[in-house]
């Protein structure tokens, strides 16, 4: 298929609204039925049975020219060229029967040097309100003779009546084509599923052209520039909530590019989880939720549209939408230098781990890899309580690549401009979860700010008998007990049992990856 071929789409009779400003999206989508006006401006609107993403519905196209670079398997499934081909004629023939659609053109990523143009086609007003929020817009000199890398065909109401014959398993598919370079989006309104097949596929890219894709937040010393932190994480383990900081300058929340310049955010906006949201407890992300922001499953009150965040009567995983510029003290555009600290969040629900530890290059890498954390409720379907997890590179629904390929470059960059690395436990202490607790948030917070202000360089530690990691004696803030978590379990015994079947589950799980002793020997004594 020609580049030429590939761009031009043919959507028929349906009267197509391109990059309509946010004001308009908003009163189509109100008048449309969509969604409702909460009391703060957002629009908050439901997504149907499918409140979080899709893993097991998600099939990449195999194809000759990428098939040896790509590690196949529970994360990466095939679908062949004649069922992509099939499925994306049977979402566009939905799509031409609609009177009405919407088209966003806009970016990813935002350093100029390593960005894509993408094209999003939506059949709903606040999927491209959504669109328009989480990439970056195009400028009117650009849209004049835009031409998209890739193309998001989102047929959210459309179910498949027939998944077998097309090679998948259910009513909802998500398929993507790094050689056409399209997704379609079939059988779900979870508008989270565009966001990341675009960051899925900068993380196919960006390697080649010696750029390491990461899934982390980042933030910046409003008065330092060169003291830029980093979080990885999975969705719902605090990245957005620890890089909204009033005292420095957010780059992003989510999905980032290290090059040899500095950090670049891949996106225009951000996608906090709202659960259990307060304005005293997240007051930047509080804020930020007004007019142009779009709310998902979140619980309004019919009368007096108040947002309701702590109900979870839809899910756990209610979302917030809003664009950078939302948040006071983003930077604008979203790039930043080197990470002088690079911080693996964990939300371990063993209780278990430390909730902070200062990491070897070593240790590093093998946290990396193994990507350890839970699972929390309501971030995909069918998790309805945390659950542990590895999830290679703290991000493998994501990653396209074989994790070494990831893991190296880690190595690489962190060697290269001297980076500190820590691993935070946001997860649960006192025991495991249903009996212990989650980590105090204002705990989490003096760690990281103890991390930001250097308090930490040379600070004394200890090691876990177990894991191995260096356990700070003191950190300021927090309360010296807490630091190492057998202190905060009443039944140290077991505490040992459940430290050991957690460093067992790590062993079982290294032994997928190729890595030398020194990073094997890293890990756990199981």
């Amino acid at each position: 298929m020609s580049t030429a071929t590939a761009r031009a789409i043919d959507f028929g009779t349906a009267s197509m609204h391109a990059n309509l400003p946010v004001p308009r999206l908003v009163e189509l989508a109100l008048a449309r039925g969509e969604g409702v006006l909460a009391s703060n401006g957002a629009i908050t609107c439901d997504t149907g049975d499918r409140t979080g993403r899709s893993p097991n519905d998600k099939f990449l196209e195999d194809t000759a020219g990428i098939h040896g670079n790509i590690d196949w398997g529970k994360v990466n499934q095939p679908i062949s060229t004649a069922n992509f081909d099939a499925l994306e004629a049977l979402a566009m023939d939905h799509l031409r029967q609609r009177r009405d659609l919407f088209r966003f053109d806009g970016f990813a990523g935002a350093d100029p040097a390593y960005r894509c143009k993408v094209s999003v086609f939506t059949e709903e007003a606040w999927h491209s309100l959504f669109a328009k929020t989480l990439f970056i817009n195009a400028e009117a000199k650009d849209l004049a003779t835009w031409q998209q890398d890739w193309t998001i065909i989102n047929a959210g109401s459309l179910r498949l009546t027939e998944p077998e014959r097309y090679g998948v398993k259910g009513p909802v598919a998500i398929i993507q084509s790094l050689e056409k370079k399209k997704v379609v989006i079939i059988g779900t309104r979870y508008a989270g599923e565009m966001k990341k097949s675009i960051f899925y596929a900068m993380n196919y890219d960006l390697p080649e052209k010696g750029v390491f894709p990461m899934h982390c937040s980042c933030n910046v010393d409003r008065n330092d520039p060169k003291n830029v932190a980093i979080f990885f994480g999975l969705s719902g383990t605090g990245k957005t909530t620890l890089s909204a900081d009033s005292s420095r300058d957010l780059v992003g929340d989510d999905e980032h590019g290290w090059s040899d310049k500095g950090v670049f955010n891949v996106e225009g906006g951000c996608y906090a989880k709202c659960i259990k949201l307060t304005k005293a407890g997240e007051p930047e992300i509080w804020d930020a939720i007004r007019f142009g922001s779009v709310l998902e499953n979140t619980t309004v009150d019919p009368v007096t549209r108040v947002p309701d965040y702590d109900s979870s009567k839809r899910t756990e995983n209610t979302r917030a939408t809003y664009p950078l510029h939302h948040i006071a003290n983003a930077r604008i555009p979203s790039v930043a230098g080197h990470p002088r600290n690079v911080i693996f969040l964990s939300a371990d629900a063993f209780g278990v781990l430390p909730p902070l530890s200062k990491l070897t290059p070593e240790q590093a890498q093998y946290y990396f890899l193994n990507g350890y954390t839970s699972k929390l409720a309501g971030t995909e379907a069918g998790v309805t309580e945390p659950q542990p997890n590895f999830s290679a590179c703290f991000g493998g629904p994501f990653m396209p690549r074989a994790p070494m390929v990831y893991a190296a470059m880690l190595a690489d960059c962190i060697k290269k401009h001297g980076s500190d690395v820590w691993l935070l436990n946001t997860g649960w202490t006192g025991g495991p979860y249903g009996v212990g607790s989650r980590f105090k948030l204002a705990y989490t917070r003096a760690m990281v700010n103890a991390i930001h202000s250097g308090a930490l360089k040379n600070i004394k530690t200890v090691q876990h008998a177990v894991f191995g990691l260096h356990m700070p004696v003191e950190v300021p803030g927090v309360p010296a007990e807490v630091l190492d978590p057998r202190n905060t379990w009443s039944d140290k015994a077991a505490y040992d049992a459940k430290a050991k079947e957690l460093a067992t589950k790590f062993r079982d799980n290294d032994r997928k990856f190729a890595i030398t002793d020194a990073v094997r020997n890293a890990g756990p004594k199981a």
